[in-house]
């Protein structure tokens, strides 16, 4: 696609707009996987709670350093197949290895010591699979970044709160399907996947969904005069000032980072520790990461059952996701994105209170698919309000510094929130230790609720027509 004579973005098809989502659909294969397993495979090769925060590390602090800076280049990216594509291909193909690894670290280093002279450190495994988290989570916030950025790149103003819908659809049936295979398959054949297996599902869908939208969309050209102005004018710009910049661009944009900086304390809580949560708290699996093989196998069936009720969980959290996506979209631009974003947060705080206090699986069911709105509300609407304020032509920038008050937050969840469930164990049958992973609920809940009030103070710009 290029930019007509009067430099007017054409409007995109609903079909093409379902195709330009397919690439963000496979993405969510990996992101999915990570929320659903790496629980229970990284407390299977020692993870304390705590341990397991740090190890989530990955996401916030990728997200901080990485999006910003593939967002700058990006921007200033001149190649034969475009800004963005360079960056989304390479991080797809790193993020397919590390996803086939991460599950088989054992068998992976049993394979090296085989051919080493000296014993390597038995934490072994358990680094190995952290390491893989971090390419996993490095990958995909350098993938995500310029993809959103083809938005603003490609579309209409008018546009973008509808293309950003098309987002959270493809996020939603793409989570939708890569959590509920597993149980299907149990459900309906009585076939259990392994975890590799799983992976393995997820590295081929990331792959060939981001290979399809780089050869089917195509990027806009900027002209030749633009393209001189833009790099004579930003390439030499600092990290600092693109910051200053961003916040230059409207009042309101301090107000919008705001609202992301808590509703991502909120939804991160529910992320990182829900698997947990299920498999400790309501399926009262004790801690498994410093006992005997024999007690561990006693547990092995409560296990599977209670990581298969999880994946439950998530695929009805994005089928609501998936569902409510395109009408929020309707609903937004015609009562405003921020009040249809204030009332999906308000929502979603009030499920991850019900959740809390609950070990009933049905209602836990209802209430996290409530959940779901507000999941499809963060995906989209944010990004809607924020596209209406900044300039063209730093787009990827944008988003990329944007990413950093989504992952900042992050850091608190994984280390804060960590610490406090690190030290809110208990014993179950005398001397067993399990946690209180619902603490992780209640905190998301709280800020949830502050990000909801702080929406209101939004003052949106109207579209451009």
């Amino acid at each position: 696609m290029e930019e007509n004579e009067n430099n007017k973005l054409k409007k995109f098809s609903n079909l093409q707009l379902l195709n330009f989502c397919i690439g963000f659909f496979g993405l969510q294969f990996a992101w999915q996987m990570e929320i659903i397993l790496s629980g229970p495979v990284t407390e299977g090769l020692g993870a304390s709670p705590f341990i397991f925060g740090l190890i989530w590390l990955a996401g916030p602090v990728t997200g901080i350093v990485v999006q910003p800076i593939i967002g700058a280049l990006s921007d200033n990216t001149r190649t034969r197949i475009g800004r963005r594509r360079p960056y989304m291909l390479i991080s797809t193909l790193f993020a397919s290895v590390a996803l086939l690894m991460f599950p088989n670290t054992v068998k992976i280093v049993n394979y090296l010591q085989s051919f080493l002279p000296f014993q390597l450190n038995p934490l072994m495994p358990l680094i190995l699979a952290a390491v893989m988290i971090w390419i996993i989570d490095a990958s995909v916030n350098s993938a995500q970044g310029p993809y959103r950025a083809l938005i603003p790149d490609n579309m209409p103003k008018e546009q973008h709160s509808v293309a950003n819908s098309f987002l959270s659809f493809a996020i939603g049936l793409g989570s939708v399907i890569t959590a509920g295979t597993a149980p299907f398959l149990k459900w309906a054949f009585n076939i259990q996947m392994s975890v590799s297996s799983q992976f393995i599902m997820a590295a081929l869908a990331f792959s060939l969904g981001m290979l399809w939208t780089c050869l089917t969309i195509k990027e806009v050209r900027i002209s030749s005069e633009h393209e001189t102005e833009k790099e004579e004018n930003t390439v030499r710009i600092s990290f600092a000032q693109r910051f200053k910049n961003f916040f230059a661009f409207s009042p309101e944009i301090p107000k919008i980072c705001t609202v992301q900086f808590f509703t991502w304390i909120g939804i991160m809580c529910m992320f990182i520790y829900f698997t947990q949560y299920v498999v400790h708290n309501v399926f009262g699996v004790p801690d498994l990461t410093s006992v005997s093989d024999n007690f561990r196998s006693s547990f092995q069936s409560r296990l599977t059952d209670a990581t298969n009720f999880s994946s439950v969980c998530f695929a009805i959290f994005n089928f609501i996701c998936f569902a409510v996506s395109l009408p929020i979209g309707i609903l937004s631009s015609k009562f405003g994105n921020k009040n249809i974003h204030s009332a999906a947060l308000f929502l979603m705080a009030l499920s991850f209170f019900g959740m809390a206090f609950t070990t009933d699986t049905t209602l836990i069911k209802i209430l996290i698919a409530v959940a779901g709105i507000g999941w499809a509300s963060t995906l989209a609407l944010p990004f809607a309000i924020l596209t209406k304020f900044i300039g063209k032509g730093s787009e990827g920038s944008v988003m990329g510094i944007f990413n950093m008050f989504i992952a900042a937050p992050q850091i608190l969840v994984c280390t804060v929130v960590a610490w406090i469930i690190n030290h809110s164990s208990f014993t179950v049958e005398g001397s067993i230790i399990n946690y209180h992973f619902e603490y992780a609920l209640i905190i998301g809940a709280l800020v949830l609720l502050i990000a909801s009030c702080a929406t209101v103070f939004i003052k949106e710009k109207k579209s451009e027509e």
